[in-house]
């Protein structure tokens, strides 16, 4: 009898325990290893958190879908051909359906989180890119089918993503990697991505090379943030002729010395450059770059806000470009005489500003940077409408160092809060049209919240 009551109690005592860690949210979820190989559609358990280790590929035009608050940890390897990657495979979809409060989360199963400690998520599709075959493998990974993109379907649909963070990627490029090539896998690359692929919330953080790189294809993509990454934030290579709107390039310090020269954004053709179609051509609005507080007192590797090189050609827009030590708008000697003929680019209705007040448009040589003059006069008409700022406190946007994050709101008589343009072809679809410039508006859709984490 005593023993019956004390194996009753013991029930009882057992069930209210886990019912009390199930009302207050305290059970952890369970946790698998995903495969190397996933070969037919797989739906993540919602319950349940992933490991990645190693190179994981989803094939077999197969789809992965992650639902809301799932959190993948990969594990760190040092070996760069080591490091984890999730690829999804041409004709494969990665659906995530993140949210804004149960974001999904990318991120280092190291116990100390460091810059670099896994690789990438890539998603290869169909879309043109203007390699003469139509067709190019992944820098950074073993040439296989599985690692081809490129293709002649400017439509291609590679799923969707909302409400994606990933942080501590970025391990596969070398030290001071070679800025003549076309980058190793890093971040949230995106090859041959077309049209029919749903991108928006993505947020990139603490990589420690490129936050998101575009290598060709057609995809359109808004509200993206790229934080204290090692590189450049925004990368256009090998013929991308998408749209972006709503984008933000933040960093609140240089936390790394890895790359030669670090950029907000930077749009590059290819390497040679050659002329194969399509060229690269970003078509760029409300966007926002933001590099650290004060002036440099010695030269680092935090270069150019904007830097359009090697035969590229992009449209830019009401947005805003501020604190970056090298300049806010740089061309050279192949990108310069396109721009100030309007032949496929142009540079309009932008709010910028530098460290360094002669050198905010500046022409790289090849062997030396200067300010130039001409391209300040060309950029300042009344054709371009672009202002210029001595310091970025003149902007008038609310708190570009907040303690909590940046909030990139303009006040009211901020001329950010109004002075867009969407006249033209180039801006008669897809984007929304806004009176205000640079990525936030009344509404901060980038505040400090579980997807933005400004930490």
């Amino acid at each position: 009898m005593k023993k019956t009551l004390l194996l009753s109690i013991v029930s009882i005592c057992v069930l209210y325990a886990c019912k009390k860690n199930n009302d207050t949210g305290t059970q952890k979820n369970k946790v698998e290893t995903l495969p190397a190989a996933i070969t037919s559609d797989l739906v993540l358990d919602a319950n349940t958190d992933y490991i990645i280790n190693g190179q994981v590929f989803v094939k077999n035009n197969a789809s992965l879908t992650i639902p809301a608050g799932i959190t993948v940890s990969v594990t760190k390897n040092d070996a760069p051909e080591n490091k984890g990657v999730l690829v999804i495979t041409k004709g494969s979809k990665l659906i995530v359906n993140g949210t804004v409060d149960k974001p999904v989360v990318f991120t280092s199963a190291a116990p100390t989180k460091t810059e670099g400690d896994w690789g990438a998520i890539i998603i290869l599709g169909r879309a043109p890119i203007n390699i003469p075959a139509k067709t190019e493998h992944i820098a950074g990974l073993a040439v296989s089918a599985d690692t081809e993109y490129g293709g002649t379907v400017p439509d291609d649909n590679s799923g969707s993503i909302n409400y994606l963070r990933m942080e501590y990627c970025g391990g596969i490029n070398p030290e001071a990697e070679d800025e003549w090539a076309v980058d190793k896998a890093s971040g949230l690359v995106l090859g041959g991505i077309g049209t029919g692929t749903k991108i928006d919330n993505v947020m990139v953080e603490h990589s420690k090379d490129d936050a998101f790189q575009f290598l060709g294809g057609t995809v359109n993509v808004t509200h993206l943030i790229g934080f204290n990454n090692g590189d450049d934030d925004f990368d256009f290579d090998l013929g991308y002729t998408g749209k972006l709107q709503f984008i933000i390039s933040y960093r609140s310090q240089l936390n790394s010395t890895h790359a030669l020269r670090a950029n907000g954004m930077e749009s590059y053709n290819d390497e040679v450059p050659t002329t194969n179609p399509p060229l690269t051509r970003p078509i760029i609005s409300n966007m926002t770059i933001i590099g650290p507080q004060g002036n440099e007192s010695s030269k680092t590797n935090l270069n150019q806000g904007v830097y359009i090189r090697k035969g590229t050609r992009f449209f830019m827009q009401n947005s805003v470009v501020a604190e970056y030590p090298q300049g806010a708008l740089m061309v050279c000697p192949r990108t310069k005489p396109p721009l100030m003929a309007g032949i496929e680019s142009q540079f309009k209705y932008n709010l910028v500003q530098s460290d360094d007040e002669a050198r905010t448009f500046s022409y790289d040589n090849g062997s030396t940077v200067n300010g130039d003059p001409q391209l300040k006069e060309f950029e300042l008409n009344s054709v371009n409408n672009n202002k210029l700022f001595l310091t970025s406190a003149e902007l008038k946007l609310k708190d570009i160092y907040g303690a909590n994050g940046p909030d990139l709101t303009p006040m009211d008589d901020s001329e950010a809060a109004s002075g867009a343009n969407f006249d033209g072809d180039n801006y008669s679809s897809f984007f929304t049209t806004v009176n205000y410039r640079g990525a936030i508006g009344p509404a901060n859709w980038a505040v400090a919240s579980n997807w933005a984490s400004w930490k």
